[in-house]
């Protein structure tokens, strides 16, 4: 396999000729040219409701169709289980909301210390609202992963519901779901899947994670700002969401309220085009996908270690906490003797953006027992180069060089 056209991906996103050295993708990517021009040419039709008889409501309909079809591919999951939304925060609500219609006190829910707060307070608040037992599956501060050590003890027999990350936001830590989800199915357990962060750096297989809900949003892998959620439809069919009384019953529509955004859910199809482009040599979209995040796996991977090497490169001075064995290509790091968000502020002088804060991962921060004003995360993305890299690099040794 070839290695990947960094110059040639890099020339389809407009924004990279400002001359910005991204490093910010964990809280979304920088949008390919075709994605834009998906959501315009949708928005501007003829684009009416479905059900018309009128190419406009055809369009609407193949908009909706190719994104669940996408997403699918994307994710391997079936059409008829993709869920549009908001944002994953949304789904999650809602999808708490729904399942906790079934908890009482003597159940338990499941969450973990290494997740945004997105997949926890929603959790959190549901659990309590009816009564249930709240549970933590802790992080273990050194290995910078989730210690699975006391798994039966946290997952038992009152378990109803595991929520647990594919990829933390703010560690690059990939835990170990599957592992997670057999302990949960073990005792007939629910598993809800954030894959926000994991989806842009990973091959996704729903089912060989044993997740039975999957959560992502394509704006972190080049689409617009929307959330998907994949779940096996007959699950789906047995929940009982609040919806109005004339919106239909069935799945995955009965989820989605309201009329849909037509043109978001075309940009979202052609992100994921974009990706399987990457690797066009023939087979389905699905395939070309697999070796698509081969390929960007390779490349990330290279320059996440010039990172790590930079960063052993600066001393004491630097605590790296993304350690875990098996992570994407995310960095947090914090200064010694530095603050991170004055850091940032320097950085972007020269046009490296690389953010600094918590990033939403309280409970991660609270685990790790950080001050928040130390913290620094570095975010690769395919379209990542060297020269990216460099600046990067020259730029956090200039840093620590300042007097201030």
């Amino acid at each position: 396999m070839t290695d990947l056209d960094v110059a040639a991906l890099r020339a389809g996103f407009p924004s990279l000729s400002s001359g910005i050295a991204h490093f910010d993708g964990p809280g979304g990517t920088q949008t390919p040219a075709v994605v834009g021009e998906a959501v315009a040419r949708t928005l501007t039709g003829p684009l009416s409701n479905r059900g018309s008889g009128l190419v406009s409501g055809t369009n609407a309909e193949e908009a909706i169709t190719g994104f669940r079809s996408a997403l699918a591919d994307l994710l391997g999951a079936q059409p008829q289980g993709i869920v549009y939304g908001r944002s994953a925060t949304q789904i999650t609500y809602d999808i708490a909301r729904t399942l906790a219609k079934g908890w009482g006190p003597g159940d338990d829910v499941v969450v973990s210390e290494l997740d945004h707060d997105s997949n926890v307070r929603p959790w959190i608040q549901a659990a309590r609202a009816v009564g249930a037992t709240v549970r933590w599956l802790p992080l273990d501060p050194v290995t910078g992963d989730l210690d699975l050590s006391g798994i039966h003890g946290v997952i038992t027999g009152r378990t109803r519901l595991v929520a647990v990350t594919a990829a933390s936001n703010l560690l690059g830590t990939q835990p170990q779901v599957a592992q997670i989800a057999e302990a949960a199915h073990a005792v007939d357990a629910l598993v809800y899947v954030d894959g926000v962060h994991h989806t842009a750096h990973a091959s996704v297989d729903v089912a060989a994670l044993g997740a039975d809900f999957y959560v992502c949003s394509p704006y972190k892998f080049f689409g617009p700002h929307c959330a998907a959620l994949a779940a096996d439809p007959e699950l789906l069919a047995g929940l009982d969401p609040d919806k109005l009384l004339p919106s239909t019953d069935e799945v995955p529509e009965r989820f989605e309220l309201g009329t849909l955004p037509y043109e978001l859910m075309a940009g979202a199809t052609a992100a994921v085009d974009v990706i399987a482009g990457i690797a066009p040599q023939g087979g389905s979209r699905r395939e070309q996908l697999a070796r698509a995040h081969e390929l960007v796996h390779e490349h990330e991977t290279r320059l996440r270690r010039r990172v790590e090497e930079g960063l052993a490169g600066l001393g004491d001075r630097v605590t790296l906490h993304s350690v875990a064995e098996h992570r994407t290509p995310t960095l947090f790091f914090t200064f010694v003797d530095r603050d991170a968000a004055r850091a940032s502020a320097f950085l972007g002088e020269r046009d490296v953006l690389a953010p600094a804060g918590t990033f939403y991962a309280y409970e991660t921060f609270r685990a790790l027992d950080l001050p928040v004003d130390l913290g620094m995360r570095v975010g690769l993305a395919p379209y990542t180069d060297d020269s990216d890299v460099d600046r990067l690099l020259t730029g956090l040794t200039d840093v620590l060089a300042r007097g201030d």
